[in-house]
């Protein structure tokens, strides 16, 4: 009988092994890591279920984390993963993959929450109630900075080149700093809340040098633009940006990605992960326009106490108030307040 256990936030060694495993799991993304029970317990003090099945040998078969939130604006759900784009359960065995959802659904149950929720990449259950809101976007990174930039439909690569005309330039930071004041600036403009700057603190130190931020700068130092990313064995996944509101005239923006992709090519990468997006919006058409093709997430639920799938996404128009109302705060005080809300809306 296949025996389900649960990791220990304190259990190193099993956290390593659990980390082995997922770097050599084909369904396996970086959000199924053993560093992000870190994030969602210490950072955003939620509880956490990293539920993971070893053979009869000892070694590792599946893992699923899953995290517990419990808000009364946004729910009480249980999903894998908070905070992350993919998730579910990343198995060598079928027989592993269904121990590990079995366990979540009692898991679930027994907590009393609302609905389930795995992000699957693939439609691993098309029986289940599937959301259906968001694609990703992927693309292999060619063997040459030449190859890569002629890879760029051709309005897209003028704006490149406009931000390299521009004198622009890229510069990895240490710290998140400059990163998050773009990026708290930006998302205010947009009318949601900024995540905690403690939040991105914690990835940079949690996961060393497979999370980064490059920030791009004007020929007299000002930062205009900036992202943080993650590194999974050959990939690199740009996953939080924030710009000023002078980067669309200088085209920091289109130059930052650029660098990023260019540099991620100088590094021997090979697939370009452009995150996800929701059907039809800015950044869906913006990431088309570089020639990335989507792909539909599956993201598959569990109903225990509502009969539809929760809609907590900007598009949701009881939103809409809240959005307005949060761009005219001023920014200080969104940036104080937006934590307590965004730990939530995961």
């Amino acid at each position: 009988m296949t025996q389900v256990k649960r990791l220990s936030p304190t259990d190193t060694t099993t956290a390593q092994r659990w980390d082995k495993f997922v770097l050599a799991c084909p369904q396996a993304t970086f959000f199924h890591r053993a560093g992000w029970q870190t994030i969602v317990t210490d950072v955003f003090k939620h509880d956490s279920y990293f539920l993971y099945v070893e053979g009869a040998d000892g070694q590792i078969e599946g893992v699923l984390p899953l995290g517990h939130i419990h808000s009364w604006l946004f729910g009480n759900s249980l999903t894998s993963l908070p905070f992350a784009v993919y998730g579910g359960a990343a198995a060598s065995t079928e027989q592993a993959a269904a121990a590990l959802e079995q366990e979540a659904q009692k898991i679930a149950k027994s907590l009393g929450v609302d609905h389930l929720e795995l992000r699957h990449v693939d439609n691993r259950h098309p029986d289940w109630p599937t959301q259906e809101l968001y694609v990703t976007f992927r693309k292999e990174i060619l063997p040459s900075e030449e190859a890569n930039m002629l890879a760029i439909p051709r309005k897209q690569r003028a704006m490149v080149r406009k931000g390299i005309k521009n004198e622009l330039r890229s510069e990895i930071d240490p710290k998140v700093d400059r990163f998050f004041a773009l990026f708290a600036d930006n998302v205010h403009r947009h009318g949601t809340p900024a995540l905690p700057k403690k939040y991105f603190q914690a990835l940079m130190r949690v996961f060393g040098p497979d999370c980064e931020v490059l920030t791009v700068v004007a020929p007299d130092g000002k930062p205009l633009s900036s992202v943080l990313s993650f590194y999974f064995r050959d990939e690199v996944l740009p996953y939080y940006a924030g710009d000023d509101e002078a980067a669309r005239d200088l085209a920091a923006n289109d130059f930052k990605y650029w660098e990023l992709m260019r540099r991620a090519c100088t590094r021997g990468l090979k697939v370009f992960d452009y995150g996800r997006s929701k059907k039809d919006t800015g950044p869906y058409a913006f990431k088309k326009n570089w020639g990335f093709e989507p792909t539909q997430l599956h993201y598959a639920y569990r109903l225990y106490k509502r009969d539809d799938i929760p809609q907590n996404n900007p598009s949701n128009a009881k939103f809409k108030l809240l959005i307005n109302t949060w761009r005219r705060m001023p920014i200080g005080l969104a940036n104080w307040l937006g934590p307590f809300i965004v730990r939530n809306l995961a």
